[in-house]
């Protein structure tokens, strides 16, 4: 039985073995001292480790300013993930690190400005909006041969509003990150 070579992670900095593990999709919230160079250590800890980052949000949280909040949404294998926390836990500006999706049920949302390039009085100016409203989406802007849409959802709800619209015209779009918070009575 020949046995098969084991290749190393695309992008990895280290050999990982294959254990079995699928990847899974976390969302961390990290509370950080609000300071300069903050943000760049840790996406720097990603980076040096190989982690990819599919989401970041940071905003100042606390009254003073003080705090800011990270939110980021990676993937990788339960010793990924594990691996992850614990290198957040490490830096020293880093207050607090939760991961939602291993803590309980959360609240997820993403914010896209959608634009939609078609024709005038064409079929496919109709059907967009006839969608946006479908799926709650806002005209915040519009021009005789295009639209601006203020679409707020799951970041599966956003792809699918925005995979739409490519069918009708020629797509611009501007996204935030993902944006979460732990659902319940309990605050971080």
């Amino acid at each position: 039985m020949a046995r098969k070579k084991k290749e190393q992670q695309p992008g990895a900095a280290y050999n990982f073995v294959d254990v079995g593990d699928k990847e899974e999709r976390h969302t961390f919230a990290v509370l950080v001292a609000n300071e300069p160079g903050v943000l760049a250590r840790v996406i720097g800890l990603f980076s040096g480790r190989g982690y990819n980052i599919e989401s970041l949000t940071v905003a100042a949280v606390s009254e003073d300013g003080s705090m800011s909040r990270i939110t980021i949404v990676t993937s990788g294998t339960p010793m990924i993930i594990d691996q992850i926390r614990h290198q957040l836990d490490r830096l020293v500006p880093v207050l607090e690190v939760h991961d939602l999706t291993e803590e309980g049920p959360f609240v997820e949302r993403d914010l896209a400005l959608v634009k939609v390039i078609s024709k005038s009085r064409s079929h496919q100016r109709r059907e967009s909006l006839r969608i946006a409203e479908i799926f709650g989406a806002e005209a915040v802007d519009t021009t005789t041969s295009s639209f601006v849409f203020q679409m707020t959802g799951s970041p599966a709800k956003v792809d699918a509003f925005i995979e739409l619209m490519r069918e009708l015209g020629e797509v611009e779009i501007a996204r935030s990150g993902s944006a979460a918070i732990a659902r319940g009575n309990q605050s971080i």
